[in-house]
Protein backbone atom coordinates (compact mmCIF):
# COMPACT_ATOMS: atom_id res chain seq x y z
CA UNK A 1 0.00 0.00 0.00
CA UNK A 2 1.32 3.59 -0.95
CA UNK A 3 1.04 6.55 0.65
CA UNK A 4 -1.44 9.02 -0.55
CA UNK A 5 -3.07 12.20 0.24
CA UNK A 6 -6.82 10.91 -0.87
CA UNK A 7 -7.08 7.96 1.33
CA UNK A 8 -8.48 7.99 5.10
CA UNK A 9 -5.82 7.55 7.66
CA UNK A 10 -5.44 5.66 10.64
CA UNK A 11 -5.86 7.67 14.00
CA UNK A 12 -2.73 5.81 15.37
CA UNK A 13 -3.14 8.38 18.64
CA UNK A 14 -5.60 5.72 20.27
CA UNK A 15 -2.30 3.46 20.70
CA UNK A 16 -0.72 6.59 22.38
CA UNK A 17 -3.93 6.09 25.08
CA UNK A 18 -3.84 2.26 25.70
CA UNK A 19 0.31 2.81 26.41
CA UNK A 20 0.12 5.86 28.70
CA UNK A 21 -2.23 3.20 31.17
CA UNK A 22 0.19 0.25 30.69
CA UNK A 23 3.15 3.13 31.36
CA UNK A 24 1.16 4.16 34.64
CA UNK A 25 0.10 0.86 36.09
CA UNK A 26 3.48 -0.72 35.56
CA UNK A 27 5.22 2.33 36.94
CA UNK A 28 2.93 1.94 39.99
CA UNK A 29 2.68 -1.42 40.39
CA UNK A 30 6.13 -1.97 42.50
CA UNK A 31 5.07 0.60 44.75
CA UNK A 32 1.73 -1.30 45.63
CA UNK A 33 4.33 -3.93 46.36
CA UNK A 34 6.21 -2.90 48.48
CA UNK A 35 3.58 -0.98 50.52
CA UNK A 36 1.96 -4.47 51.38
CA UNK A 37 2.83 -4.97 55.15
CA UNK A 38 4.86 -8.48 55.95
CA UNK A 39 2.09 -11.04 56.13
CA UNK A 40 -1.00 -9.11 55.25
CA UNK A 41 -2.09 -11.60 53.09
CA UNK A 42 -5.29 -10.22 52.11
CA UNK A 43 -3.60 -7.09 50.78
CA UNK A 44 -1.11 -9.54 48.80
CA UNK A 45 -4.01 -11.04 47.27
CA UNK A 46 -5.62 -7.54 45.69
CA UNK A 47 -2.10 -6.61 44.53
CA UNK A 48 -1.32 -9.97 43.11
CA UNK A 49 -4.44 -10.26 40.82
CA UNK A 50 -4.15 -6.65 40.22
CA UNK A 51 -0.74 -7.21 38.80
CA UNK A 52 -1.86 -10.28 37.31
CA UNK A 53 -4.29 -9.01 34.78
CA UNK A 54 -1.65 -6.26 33.83
CA UNK A 55 0.63 -8.63 32.65
CA UNK A 56 -1.53 -11.09 31.29
CA UNK A 57 -3.17 -7.45 29.36
CA UNK A 58 0.23 -6.51 27.93
CA UNK A 59 0.83 -9.89 26.89
CA UNK A 60 -2.18 -9.63 24.88
CA UNK A 61 -1.45 -6.35 23.91
CA UNK A 62 1.52 -7.29 22.25
CA UNK A 63 0.35 -10.31 20.81
CA UNK A 64 -2.27 -8.19 19.05
CA UNK A 65 0.61 -6.26 17.57
CA UNK A 66 3.02 -9.74 16.78
CA UNK A 67 -0.40 -10.90 14.11
CA UNK A 68 -1.76 -7.83 12.81
CA UNK A 69 0.73 -4.95 12.91
CA UNK A 70 4.37 -5.90 12.13
CA UNK A 71 3.42 -8.90 9.19
CA UNK A 72 2.01 -6.11 7.06
CA UNK A 73 4.54 -3.56 7.68
CA UNK A 74 7.46 -5.97 6.91
CA UNK A 75 5.29 -6.61 4.04
CA UNK A 76 4.56 -2.86 2.94
CA UNK A 77 7.62 -0.62 4.35
CA UNK A 78 10.60 -3.14 3.59
CA UNK A 79 13.24 0.15 3.43
CA UNK A 80 12.09 -0.20 7.96
CA UNK A 81 12.23 -3.95 8.32
CA UNK A 82 14.96 -3.63 10.40
CA UNK A 83 12.98 -1.75 12.67
CA UNK A 84 10.39 -3.72 12.68
CA UNK A 85 12.45 -6.48 13.45
CA UNK A 86 13.81 -4.22 16.32
CA UNK A 87 9.75 -4.47 17.56
CA UNK A 88 10.05 -7.97 17.75
CA UNK A 89 12.95 -8.57 19.38
CA UNK A 90 11.87 -5.98 22.00
CA UNK A 91 8.70 -7.51 22.56
CA UNK A 92 10.27 -10.87 23.22
CA UNK A 93 12.63 -9.36 26.05
CA UNK A 94 9.88 -8.21 27.67
CA UNK A 95 7.56 -11.13 27.11
CA UNK A 96 10.61 -13.32 28.99
CA UNK A 97 10.89 -10.21 31.74
CA UNK A 98 6.92 -10.41 32.14
CA UNK A 99 7.17 -14.56 32.61
CA UNK A 100 10.06 -13.99 35.02
CA UNK A 101 7.79 -11.43 37.05
CA UNK A 102 5.09 -13.47 36.90
CA UNK A 103 6.78 -16.48 38.10
CA UNK A 104 7.51 -14.22 41.27
CA UNK A 105 4.08 -13.52 41.97
CA UNK A 106 2.43 -16.50 43.88
CA UNK A 107 5.08 -17.38 46.47
CA UNK A 108 5.02 -13.55 47.87
CA UNK A 109 0.77 -13.46 47.01
CA UNK A 110 0.68 -16.89 49.64
CA UNK A 111 2.92 -15.16 52.19
CA UNK A 112 3.25 -11.65 51.97
CA UNK A 113 7.05 -12.19 52.93
CA UNK A 114 8.83 -8.81 52.41
CA UNK A 115 11.84 -10.05 50.54
CA UNK A 116 9.93 -12.44 48.00
CA UNK A 117 8.18 -8.90 47.56
CA UNK A 118 11.15 -6.52 47.19
CA UNK A 119 12.38 -9.01 44.47
CA UNK A 120 9.01 -8.84 42.71
CA UNK A 121 9.17 -5.08 42.63
CA UNK A 122 12.63 -4.87 41.47
CA UNK A 123 11.86 -7.24 38.64
CA UNK A 124 8.90 -5.12 37.44
CA UNK A 125 11.05 -2.27 38.01
CA UNK A 126 13.34 -3.64 35.62
CA UNK A 127 10.81 -4.52 33.07
CA UNK A 128 9.18 -0.64 33.02
CA UNK A 129 12.47 0.42 31.97
CA UNK A 130 12.80 -1.57 28.74
CA UNK A 131 8.84 -1.16 28.47
CA UNK A 132 9.39 2.19 28.26
CA UNK A 133 11.96 2.79 25.88
CA UNK A 134 9.60 0.15 23.44
CA UNK A 135 6.88 2.37 23.69
CA UNK A 136 9.18 5.66 23.22
CA UNK A 137 10.69 4.03 20.16
CA UNK A 138 6.98 2.82 18.88
CA UNK A 139 5.31 6.12 19.21
CA UNK A 140 7.98 7.71 17.72
CA UNK A 141 8.71 5.74 14.61
CA UNK A 142 6.11 2.97 14.13
CA UNK A 143 2.84 4.66 14.72
CA UNK A 144 3.68 7.44 11.90
CA UNK A 145 4.43 4.38 9.60
CA UNK A 146 1.26 2.45 10.66
CA UNK A 147 -0.72 5.70 9.67
CA UNK A 148 0.76 6.05 5.99
CA UNK A 149 1.07 1.98 5.31
CA UNK A 150 -2.73 0.30 7.23
CA UNK A 151 -6.08 1.23 6.04
CA UNK A 152 -8.44 2.22 8.95
CA UNK A 153 -10.24 -0.92 8.55
CA UNK A 154 -6.95 -2.75 8.83
CA UNK A 155 -6.08 -0.34 12.42
CA UNK A 156 -9.04 -0.87 13.22
CA UNK A 157 -8.94 -4.60 13.70
CA UNK A 158 -6.03 -4.16 16.27
CA UNK A 159 -8.98 -2.33 18.55
CA UNK A 160 -11.49 -5.32 17.58
CA UNK A 161 -8.89 -7.95 18.46
CA UNK A 162 -8.60 -6.62 21.46
CA UNK A 163 -12.08 -6.15 23.01
CA UNK A 164 -13.42 -9.87 22.14
CA UNK A 165 -9.90 -11.57 23.44
CA UNK A 166 -10.56 -9.79 26.67
CA UNK A 167 -12.68 -11.55 29.23
CA UNK A 168 -15.71 -10.41 29.67
CA UNK A 169 -15.23 -9.94 33.32
CA UNK A 170 -12.22 -7.66 32.58
CA UNK A 171 -13.38 -5.44 29.92
CA UNK A 172 -14.94 -2.86 31.85
CA UNK A 173 -11.46 -2.82 34.39
CA UNK A 174 -9.12 -2.37 31.79
CA UNK A 175 -11.59 0.23 29.46
CA UNK A 176 -11.85 2.06 32.67
CA UNK A 177 -7.29 2.10 32.90
CA UNK A 178 -7.06 3.27 29.85
CA UNK A 179 -9.45 6.13 30.17
CA UNK A 180 -7.98 7.42 33.41
CA UNK A 181 -5.40 9.68 32.33
CA UNK A 182 -7.47 10.78 28.73
CA UNK A 183 -8.82 14.47 27.96
CA UNK A 184 -12.35 15.10 27.17
CA UNK A 185 -11.52 15.06 23.61
CA UNK A 186 -9.61 11.55 23.83
CA UNK A 187 -11.73 9.72 26.54
CA UNK A 188 -14.90 11.14 23.76
CA UNK A 189 -12.96 9.89 20.36
CA UNK A 190 -11.93 6.25 22.38
CA UNK A 191 -15.54 5.96 23.71
CA UNK A 192 -16.90 6.17 20.21
CA UNK A 193 -14.68 3.59 18.58
CA UNK A 194 -15.87 0.90 20.93
CA UNK A 195 -18.77 -1.13 20.16
CA UNK A 196 -22.38 -0.42 21.20
CA UNK A 197 -22.35 -2.69 23.92
CA UNK A 198 -19.49 -1.93 25.67
CA UNK A 199 -20.60 1.91 25.35
CA UNK A 200 -23.61 1.31 27.40
CA UNK A 201 -22.39 -1.28 29.83
CA UNK A 202 -20.05 1.73 30.54
CA UNK A 203 -21.99 4.53 30.69
CA UNK A 204 -24.29 2.08 32.93
CA UNK A 205 -22.14 0.08 35.35
CA UNK A 206 -18.45 0.75 34.16
CA UNK A 207 -17.66 4.19 35.64
CA UNK A 208 -18.82 3.28 39.18
CA UNK A 209 -16.95 0.15 39.03
CA UNK A 210 -13.93 1.01 37.90
CA UNK A 211 -13.80 3.76 40.69
CA UNK A 212 -14.60 1.03 43.12
CA UNK A 213 -11.74 -1.21 41.93
CA UNK A 214 -9.10 1.35 41.61
CA UNK A 215 -9.86 2.58 45.16
CA UNK A 216 -9.57 -0.75 46.48
CA UNK A 217 -6.61 -1.74 44.47
CA UNK A 218 -4.34 2.03 45.37
CA UNK A 219 -5.56 2.16 48.95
Amino acid sequence: MTDTAERARPDTHEMVIVHRAFRREFRLAPELIRGVAPGDTARARVVAAHVSDLIWGLHHHHHGEDELLWPKLLERAAPRAELIELMEVQHSRISAALDGAESLIAPWRDTADGPAGATLAAALDDMSVALAEHLDQEEAEILPLAARRLSVAEWNQLGENAVKSLPKNKRLIFLGLILEDTSDAERAMFIANLPLPVRVLWRLLGERGYAKYVAKVRQ
